[in-house]
């Protein structure tokens, strides 16, 4: 009897420890970033940090990128082209609700699309869309685009962050309160600490496997490595101490991704500051660099050179590394020759990554050896945006251009490093009409070239997404096709 009841509480026990072990599963996650978006409209605003928290989570586009950067379906379920590549009929999903319950249709994509290309549009990438004539509701779940010219990238346009379908009523307030259609919806913004997120379960697609999410600001590198290793955070997305990942990797408690991103690290130049009006003095700058000593001390190896504005891991890239190679000698000459025999003074604006304030220190000390003094300023991500971005107050700043194959912004003369090259302009405008995959590879390889002849900025590397998670986080994005922290698919192993 007595061995009965044992063997009956032993099995009591054991049910309970399973049924409170389920209970107990762990559901939330705590994701580390270090950038604090500005804002929370990714359809008003340049700053990749709006696109790290908010991107497929809270807010959808037409079409969405993929962990391996395709593009495909997102709040269309599929597309119609016309044969001369002038009209795209876009067909809805059906059902899909916005996180304050009203009905996502065909007159939000109009007034989400028109809303890109109105004259007083903030949108950072409004260039992109220039070729839609008109937008054009056919019914609820319909609607089509024309467009004045054929655009071979408008599929890939639209999957950015800039064309994310927004609901009209909330305009007013989306910078603070944003209400989208993701698997996730906004609860809570406590500036300079944390956002909050909660599961939509009113989602249209697949439902997210997490309730909650939570994203936290710590934007100082040793800050990061101490909230890791408490394991504060589960996940540091864009991990920003190199240096440490060894460390990491040797411990079984946490998973280290290394993959590629879409950034473009470059020293980024005034072109319509003088003397950085000379195309002379932007060569010298260009070969007064050792981008691998930029790499190892700032990044700790990890990053790939560039010699130009384009991701290598991109099939129709050129290796343009040698046309400016560390020569300072050659610097010295080329300054010389621009009437600069000794030099000259700028600024060298820092934003918080540790790639631009570490890369800053070894590029300062590398122009200074040729005779040219970089002040540094160390600013904010607002401040970067208000005074470089927005007000071109610069004279040399370093940031990743994290957008997916962003080139065109060289066609752009009020882009904000200014430059100015007509044809340049034209040639982007015959790539943007042009869907022959052959013919548009040769463009891309001529724009990459142009951009290298006239020494626009130095080009550094591009940079390697470096994350740290818990070891039983699955789901995670290795690469970063775009600047976001997709957690739809994020799940904890049972």
């Amino acid at each position: 009897m007595n061995h009965f009841v044992t063997r009956l509480a032993c099995a009591s026990l054991a049910a309970l420890g399973a049924s409170m072990g389920a209970a107990w599963a762990q559901s939330d996650i705590t994701v580390a970033v270090q950038l604090e978006p500005p804002h929370l409209d990714p359809t008003s605003a340049a700053a990749g940090a709006i696109d790290t928290v908010l991107y497929s989570n809270v807010f959808e586009g037409l079409t969405r990128f993929t962990a391996d950067g395709a593009v495909v379906p997102g709040l269309a379920a599929s597309w119609d082209i016309s044969p001369d590549g002038l009209t795209y009929t876009f067909a809805l999903q059906d059902g899909v609700t916005f996180h304050d319950g009203t009905t996502l249709d065909a007159e939000d994509v109009k007034f989400s699309l028109d809303r890109i290309l109105a004259d007083d549009s903030a949108n950072a990438q409004k260039a992109l869309y220039a070729a839609i004539a008109s937008v054009d509701v056919i019914d609820p779940l319909t609607v089509r685009l024309t467009l004045s010219e054929p655009n071979g990238n408008m599929l890939f346009n639209l999957a950015w962050g800039d064309a994310v379908i927004v609901a009209p009523e909330s305009i007013g307030t989306i910078k603070q309160m944003p209400i989208g259609t993701g698997a996730f919806k906004f609860v809570n913004w406590v500036q300079s600490d944390r956002i909050e997120l909660a599961r939509n379960d009113a989602y249209w697609g697949t439902p997210a496997a997490l309730d909650t999410a939570t994203f936290k600001f710590i934007s100082d590198p040793t800050a990061a490595f101490a909230s890791v290793m408490a394991e504060d955070v589960d996940y540091f997305y864009a991990f920003p101490a190199p240096e440490n990942l060894p460390q990491f990797e040797a411990d079984p408690r946490f998973q280290v991704l290394v993959g590629s991103t879409e950034g473009e690290t470059i020293l980024s130049t005034n072109n319509k500051m003088p003397p950085f009006d000379n195309p002379l003095v932007r060569e010298a700058v260009a070969h007064a660099i050792d981008r691998q000593a930029i790499i190892d001390g700032a990044m700790f190896g990890y990053g790939t050179p560039i010699g130009t504005h384009f991701a290598p891991h991109n099939p129709a890239y050129k290796d343009l590394t040698g046309q400016s190679s560390y020569d300072p000698d050659k610097a010295r000459t080329l300054l010389a020759e621009a009437g600069l025999p000794d030099g000259f003074e700028t600024t060298l604006h820092l934003p918080p990554p540790s790639y631009a304030r570490r890369g800053g220190e070894i590029i300062a000390a590398q122009l200074a050896q040729v005779g040219i003094t970089a002040q540094i300023v160390n600013v904010e991500w607002a401040q970067w945006l208000e005074t470089v971005f927005k007000g071109k107050d610069f004279g040399l700043t370093i940031v990743s251009h994290t957008e997916p194959m962003d080139i065109g912004i060289y066609a752009n003369p009020d882009y904000y490093f200014q430059y100015d090259n007509p044809d340049f302009q034209t040639l982007i405008a015959k790539l943007n009409t042009t869907t022959d995959p052959d013919a548009r590879t040769s463009m891309m390889g001529d724009a990459q070239q142009m951009i290298a002849d006239d020494y626009v900025n130095g080009y550094l590397f591009q940079l390697a997404q470096l994350s740290v998670a818990k070891s039983g986080l699955r789901g995670l994005w290795t690469n970063a096709p775009t600047q976001a922290t997709d957690l739809t698919g994020v799940s904890w192993v049972d």
